[in-house]
């Protein structure tokens, strides 16, 4: 036995096993942040992207993602995932390689349900899940991890910060965009209106445990527990970056609201992980401090601009959060990557070409979600009617409700009884 295969594919399977669990951090964050009359709705979306998603990367997309190059632009396609994958040159076995692609595929579809939350027809999220996982997803990771025309160019997003969330936070944005706001999110003069979620506490244990998982997803990315030193330091500078965020994001909001604000204070730790996870092998722990600093700023103002002037309502800041901070986070590699870095004396190359596949998969998402989303309207429909939304998803969507009804029953007695 190669005790050196068998201790990378153990370290590669624990770490899909705890990227897979951060689907239920997405599932507490999301229904934590929107009201309780959605919260069944949020989770039955949750599972089925993972579910969807699961299937249709492995009938097509795997190939598309991982197959023999063709021009640079998408891979061969496999049915199945049948084919032997030679050309990866893998050290752990391609089942191990696969179920772990899958749970980095089903991330960035999860992202989108956030976004859309409170009022989405659930067939139409089911569309548009699968294609994003068969399609959208595979044809954009194989550009960059798939030996694309990105990777040909030198480009540098280790594990996901572009390939997974900013491609996750751009689709979110057409579909929150074609969508519209919730029914009573702005006035009839253009105001903002705060709708609060229904329970902070699920969103934080959903931070928390997203904060846990991305120890899988990023140090889980060098596919080779024997490589102790590489994992080690990914460990450090995801951490980093995380705390970073909610310290920026903290002070951030301190500042501007009187009043240290606690959801954003949690989107600042997930920035920071957004924004770190590009370059979290080949940056310094001072070097992810910085990125963290810059996410957790850059959320806070992204989720306002978002919010109060482009008027799109995103319940969880998912755009903000995984689109904006996912692209900053990958431009900053180019700035405090050691090896090329413009700090370290590496010039403007290695920016230019970060700049260059933040550009691309922004503008291939975007177009194709923004066509995806309209395809689906137009069709079966993207949104629930007016009274199935003031009513909840959960009742017209699923006939059920999230929460029993705790009031205590008042009974009255009459004299004689007393």
């Amino acid at each position: 036995m190669d005790y050196g295969i068998a201790i990378d594919t153990v370290w590669v399977l624990v770490a899909t096993a705890l990227v897979f669990f951060m689907q239920a951090g997405f599932a507490m964050v999301e229904t934590g942040f929107t009201r309780a009359k959605n919260a069944g709705n949020i989770i039955m979306k949750n599972l089925m992207d993972f579910a969807v998603g699961s299937v249709a990367f492995w009938v097509l997309g795997f190939g598309i993602m991982f197959g023999p190059d063709l021009s640079g632009y998408i891979g061969k396609v496999d049915f199945l995932s049948l084919g032997s994958f030679e050309h990866l040159e893998l050290s752990i076995p391609k089942e191990a390689f696969l179920i772990f692609q899958t749970v980095f595929c089903a991330t960035a579809a999860t992202i989108v349900s956030g976004a859309m939350a409170e009022r989405t027809k659930f067939s139409s999220y089911l569309i548009y899940s699968l294609v994003i996982s068969a399609v959208i997803y595979p044809i954009a990771g194989h550009w960059i991890w798939g030996g694309g025309w990105l990777a040909q160019l030198g480009f540098h997003d280790f594990a996901g910060s572009t390939v997974v969330h900013s491609l996750g936070g751009w689709a979110a944005l057409m579909g929150a965009w074609i969508i519209g706001p919730r029914i009573g999110k702005y006035t009839s003069d253009g105001k903002t209106r705060v709708i609060k979620g229904h329970s902070l506490t699920l969103g934080a244990l959903g931070v928390f445990i997203l904060w846990f998982g991305w120890f899988g997803f990023n140090p889980g990315s060098t596919l080779a527990g024997t490589n102790t030193e590489a994992i080690s330091h990914i460990f450090v500078t995801t951490n980093l970056s995380a705390a970073a965020g909610a310290i920026a994001s903290m002070i951030l909001s301190w500042s501007r609201y009187k009043k240290p604000d606690v959801s954003m204070t949690l989107n600042g730790a997930l920035a920071g992980l957004v924004g770190i996870t590009a370059g979290t092998d080949i940056v310094s722990p001072s070097g992810a401090v910085m990125i963290g600093i810059i996410s957790g700023i850059v959320v806070v103002l992204a989720i306002e601009f978002i919010e109060n002037v482009l008027k799109i309502d995103d319940p969880v800041g998912a755009i903000s959060v995984h689109g904006i901070c996912g692209a900053v986070g990958t431009i900053l590699v180019g700035v405090f990557a050691t090896d090329g870095g413009l700090l370290y004396g590496g010039g403007t190359k290695l920016l230019l070409v970060q700049l260059i596949g933040v550009g691309a998969v922004a503008l291939w998402t975007n177009v194709t979600a923004f066509y995806l989303f309209k395809a689906i309207n137009k069709t079966v429909g993207l949104r629930v009617n007016s009274e199935e939304e003031e009513e909840g998803l959960d009742k017209k969507e699923h006939g059920t409700e999230s929460y029993a009804d705790f009031q205590p029953r008042v009974v009255y007695l009459n004299s004689d009884q007393i």
